[in-house]
């Protein structure tokens, strides 16, 4: 504005000083001007400067308004305090602040000006009139109401003794400042000193610039003052109590110093002594929790005082370099790209999409949230799948340690918890073994063959392993040897099982189970061509230029060679392979070695499986049967006659358990109900019937041949052959209902395998067929039954 604006105006009085009805508005960040207070102002921008030249050459007033906290979070402000430059609008400043006189002013090269004012009246604002170039509003004085009362007085001698305490306490307050604060009776001017030099926030100082009568604004500060001194005495505390340690910590340490000097001038350093100082180096350097580090202490001065040649020592000096080797606070970081754990995951194993999207959910999780607990999985499937060998690549995809034991015949208690120090030989359990070989507290522990665990008079392995694997336990896992707690949470576990009617139901219920199927021949086509090739020829001094392996050859190989659920025997047998052709290459044989179905009886000679094939031709009384084994799944053919003579009886041969037995007795029962009473089959039901199921020396049990073998018995009935390329599985009750069965997969692909083309299975197993491999379920029709009925009328359409 010009200067003829500026002489335009309608003054107010405030005490002894004119305040204009005007006034160009500065807005200060992160500090309160209050009145009687002397400020440097900083300016750079062009508009505030214009503001404070106008100023100048008026009546040398501003006002000083502080800036509102929701503004300085919107970041439309500079946080550096009063020496700045802010530019904001009206509503991000408070309604009432300070009119300030200018004293000085100094300009800098750079176009930047320097102020120092100082503040002399409160003022509130009553209507902005301009925003641009700078803020000017119309403002009124807020005059201040008398104290002179023996309150008020009162009020003045609390808060100016206890703000004497906290200069006296402070170590940014100067000494002069105790002078001005003994020397002012005003009460409002000691009020606002007092509220300018507190460490406090701009919100609590604008609720005591607003305040106009002195004795309200005492109350406010007597509670502030009280609140900070509160807080410097516990500082000073704090303080003291640190500095008292580090001066122990010191004079520890010189006196170790000049012991250790004595005792090389006396020629009595000795091994035990080297030994100690060198433990008390470790101790001091270890990063350890705190119950950990009082017990480390404890036993260094046990250790300290007690002779070299006395039994114990030996004891005490290991336990303490298991305390001090242990990473109880030293986690490595995981590597949470998701892309590159999935190339790695891809790049090791071929299939397995179940854990693969397991793991990397775990990644996902972690990337979200940090403090995430590592998952407990337990992979079971049949054996050479490739359990073992996963753990490895998931440690490598996240970035973790490995430590793998098998838990194969395990019947000690101890292995797990550890031995208790009182025994001779005494050692941690193989967890917090694995963990110090590791160096991390989160690494990656594999155990392996946990459906193999034993127990006897030693204890229960697998219930130790009980809090291991538990989530909310094995945070406090307490080895029997360390004696002190050890967070498992952090580690992931990974556990391995062919099958899960071994493992401990409790200890079954703390894991994640992820089931990990047999492969199918099109999927060990793949596995033997990107990794057990390449591995065998690179193993036996091969390479791809002396042998090959067509498509056909590895095929012949998985075939009439292996029998299997997994892939070892395949690699063997192509390990077999390969020696075969590096001992004629050794000889000098160059020509390169083409492996295919016509030659490869001259590398593995005559096929070694034939079972589980299709028979050449259907008979009556003879059905294909599923049955599941620990390494996969197998064709089972039932066979059935009819004897002539007898009462009616059912025999059954093949070592067959209580449970087969019952299931054929079952159907036998409910076909002779629905068709006994017919007059056509009254000699069917007088004469005996034996059913028999081949490889009679192996047991067998189960109640999924139900249906089979009462698909038996119709054929017999009947005097009809049931088609050689239709299997079924499925439990039978009394009544005709068919019950779900376990083991659906390995089922269906050992049918796939022998070239089965319909299976005919329990309805209720009907989502149990996603789990499938694609290509399985494009070759293979599935007939769902929930009835005996439904099943005889699949396989005799005509006759049922």
């Amino acid at each position: 504005m010009s200067d003829s604006a500026i002489g335009n105006r309608d003054e107010r009085s405030t005490q002894n000083l004119t305040l204009p009805a005007t006034l160009p508005i500065l807005p200060i960040s992160e500090a309160v001007i209050f009145p009687y207070m002397m400020v440097p102002l900083v300016l750079s921008d062009a508009n505030l400067i214009k503001l404070a030249d106008e100023c100048l050459a008026g009546d040398k007033i501003l006002g000083a308004f502080a800036q509102r906290s929701e503004a300085l979070e919107e970041g439309d402000f500079e946080l550096d305090g009063p020496d700045d430059d802010p530019e904001g609008d009206a509503d991000q400043i408070y309604d009432v602040g300070t009119a300030v006189r200018i004293q000085k002013m100094l300009r800098f090269p750079d176009g930047s000006m320097r102020l120092l004012g100082q503040g002399v009246a409160r003022c509130r604002i009553e209507a902005v009139l301009q925003e641009e170039p700078y803020l000017r509003a119309a403002v009124s004085a807020m005059p201040e109401e008398s104290a002179d009362d023996s309150q008020t007085l009162a009020y003045m001698r609390g808060v100016a003794n206890n703000f004497l305490k906290i200069i006296d306490a402070s170590e940014s307050l100067s000494d002069e400042l105790k002078v001005v604060v003994m020397n002012i009776d005003d009460p409002g001017r000691l009020a606002d000193l007092i509220a300018t030099n507190l460490d406090v926030d701009v919100a609590e100082k604008q609720e005591v610039l607003e305040e106009t009568s002195p004795r309200r604004r005492l109350q406010m500060l007597s509670k502030i003052v009280m609140r900070e001194l509160d807080v410097l005495e516990l500082g000073q505390q704090l303080q003291t109590k640190v500095r008292k340690s580090i001066d122990k910590d010191q004079r520890e340490y010189y006196l170790r110093q000049q012991l250790k000097a004595i005792r090389r001038e006396l020629g009595d350093e000795d091994e035990s002594s080297v030994e100690l100082e060198e433990l008390r180096e470790r101790l001091d350097a270890t990063a350890l929790p705190e119950k950990v580090e009082a017990a480390a202490e404890r036993e260094f001065d046990r250790l300290a005082r007690m002779s070299p040649g006395a039994s114990e020592y030996s004891v005490s000096k290991t336990y303490l370099d298991w305390i001090l080797d242990l990473p109880w606070l030293v986690s490595s970081e995981d590597k949470l790209d998701l892309k590159r754990a999935e190339d790695i995951l891809e790049r090791d194993h071929y299939g397995l999409e179940d854990v693969k999207e397991r793991i990397l959910e775990f990644l996902s999780v972690r990337k979200l949230k940090g403090d995430h607990r590592g998952p407990i999985l337990c992979l079971q499937g049949p054996p050479g799948v490739g359990k073992t060998s996963l753990g490895r690549s998931i440690a490598e995809a996240v970035g973790r340690k490995f430590f793998r034991f098998s838990l194969g015949g395990m019947r000690d208690e101890a292995e797990i918890r550890g031995h208790r120090r009182t025994y001779v030989g005494a050692m941690p359990g193989r967890i917090i073994a694995g963990i110090k070989e590791c160096g991390t507290n989160n690494p990656l522990i594999m155990l392996d063959e946990i459906d193999k665990l034993g127990q006897d008079f030693r204890g229960d392995p697998a219930s130790a392993l009980l809090e291991v694997l538990d989530p909310e336990q094995n945070s406090g896992f307490t080895d029997h040897y360390m004696t002190l707690p050890f967070d498992l949470s952090k580690v992931m576990f990974i556990t391995t099982a062919n099958m899960l009617d071994t493992i401990p139901r409790p200890l079954l219920d703390r894991m994640e189970m992820i089931h990990l199927p047999g492969y199918t021949n099109l999927e060990k086509l793949q596995i033997a061509k990107r990794y057990l090739v390449p591995r065998q020829v690179e193993e036996n001094g091969l390479t791809r230029k002396k042998i090959r392996f067509s498509d056909a050859g590895l095929m012949g190989i998985i075939e009439h060679h292996t029998r299997e659920a997994g892939v070892r025997e395949l690699e063997r047998k192509v390990g077999s392979v390969c020696r075969k052709a590096a001992r004629k290459v050794a000889r000098g044989g160059r020509k390169p070695h083409s492996i295919g179905a016509r030659n490869l009886d001259d590398y593995l000679g005559p096929p070694t499986y034939t079972g589980d094939r299709l028979r050449k031709r259907a008979r009556e009384g003879v059905v294909t049967g599923l049955a599941w084994t620990p390494v996969g799944g197998k064709i089972l053919y039932i066979e059935g006659l009819v004897l002539p003579g007898g009462n009616g009886a059912l025999k059954l041969t093949g070592q067959l358990g209580k449970v087969m037995q019952e299931s054929a007795s079952a159907a036998f029962s409910y076909l002779r109900s629905r068709f006994g009473a017919r007059k056509e089959y009254e000699d069917f039901f007088k004469r005996d019937v034996h059913i028999h199921v081949p490889a009679g020396a192996i047991p067998k049990d189960g109640p999924s041949a139900g249906i089979a073998m009462a698909s038996v018995l119709l054929s017999l009935l009947l005097g009809k052959p049931v088609d050689r390329r239709t299997a079924m599985t499925g439990e039978i009750t009394l009544t005709g209902q068919v019950l779900p069965i376990g083991g659906l997969l390995e089922k269906v692909l050992a049918a796939h395998r022998v070239g089965i083309r319909r299976v005919i299975i329990p309805e209720t197993n009907e989502t149990d067929l996603e789990a499938i491999p694609e290509e399985v379920r494009e070759a293979v029709e599935f007939v769902t039954a929930s009835h005996v009925d439904q099943v005889w009328e699949a396989v005799f359409p005509a006759d049922v």
